[in-house]
């Protein structure tokens, strides 16, 4: 995704605030105030385009040269399994061109006082919230295990005033040269809007509870909630029961089971009350808790039927079935005050 793809659709305030002046007529106080506002942002545009050119980072150095162990880490995480990154004469996947040049919690100490000032000019004018929107890289070489990374960073280009539903506000592209031993090795250009979020209320759709996941493995515990019925799972080799359900036993490991319907009723073995963070689907506060049931296995779920200030340890509680939307039923567990 390049800027030019990102301004399609988008409305250039200041060619917006001059073609509304035009069509209204000069002279009238549309026009004016529409006029002003475009002269306006020429202006800032003006001291925003200064900053081009600028050095964000000079002589930076990258805190690690490149090394197999981060090459690694990097091709587990992305599922590559490209033999040309390991072995004797590995090289480094080229999407890694950025990783070798960041600075970790503390930071660089080459980064220039410019991109600051920068950011700082736009959130004195309330663009105050920012968003990464995309990046471009270009390789001109392979890196390879051992090879230290230099780089330096410029502001290439800070765009002229442009609304996005997120809000209107500023582009800022800076463009990164890296260098492997001192040879040009590739080049990152990074880009960001700066924006003050549109005011106008989203219309949000109504908060759904998350859906369980269910696979070929806990399948026969959801056909028997369907059924109001708490499916255990009992080996047949060991008779040990199993909960959550397990592809095989966890004490003889025998992948033979077949199953006892749980009579319902358990006490709380332990339980949480959840304050925060907010989710739309609840309504703090509320109280988790590690149910044992009578069979002997526990289980997390909802206490209902009590506040959550007085649920306890030890509270006796009994099974029963929440509908809690059209597409979901969930097993939970209510207590008694007395």
């Amino acid at each position: 995704m390049t800027a030019d793809a990102e301004a399609d659709g988008m409305v250039d305030a200041a060619g917006t605030s001059a073609g509304t002046s035009a069509g209204t007529g000069a002279g009238t106080g549309a026009g004016t105030s529409a006029a002003t506002e475009a002269d306006e942002a020429a202006r800032f545009l003006t001291l925003l385009a200064a900053f081009e050119g600028q050095p964000a980072a000079t002589g930076g150095r990258g805190k690690d040269a490149v090394n197999e162990p981060m090459i690694r880490h990097w091709c587990e995480a992305m599922g590559d399994a490209n033999p040309a990154y390991t072995g004797p004469d590995a090289v480094a996947p080229p999407t890694m061109l950025q990783a070798w040049t960041m600075g970790g919690l503390s930071g660089h100490a080459g980064r220039s006082s410019a991109y600051d000032e920068l950011l700082g000019l736009l959130d004195s004018a309330g663009f105050t919230s920012v968003v990464a929107t995309d990046c471009e890289q270009e390789y001109l070489r392979p890196l390879r295990p051992g090879n230290v990374i230099t780089f330096d960073a410029v502001i290439e280009s800070v765009s002229p005033r442009k609304t996005t539903k997120l809000g209107t506000g500023h582009f800022v592209t800076t463009r990164m040269d890296v260098r492997a031993d001192g040879e040009p090795a590739g080049t990152h250009r990074f880009r960001i809007l700066k924006y003050a979020p549109d005011a106008r209320p989203v219309k949000q759709p109504p908060a759904q509870r998350p859906r369980p996941v269910i696979n070929r493995d806990n399948q026969g515990f959801w056909d028997g909630v369907r059924e109001h019925r708490l499916l255990i799972q009992r080996c047949t080799a060991c008779a040990t029961l199993r909960f959550p359900w397990l592809p095989g036993c966890n004490a003889c490991a025998s992948p033979d089971w077949d199953t006892v319907e749980a009579c319902g009723a358990g006490t709380v073995f332990s339980y949480v009350v959840m304050h925060h963070p907010p989710f739309p689907a609840f309504d703090p506060p509320y109280a988790v808790a590690l149910v044992e049931l009578a069979e002997g296995v526990r289980m997390v779920s909802n206490i209902t039927g009590v506040p959550y200030d007085k649920v306890r340890i030890g509270l006796p509680v009994q099974l029963e079935f929440l509908r809690v939307d059209d597409g979901l039923e969930l097993p939970v567990f209510r207590g008694s005050e007395g």
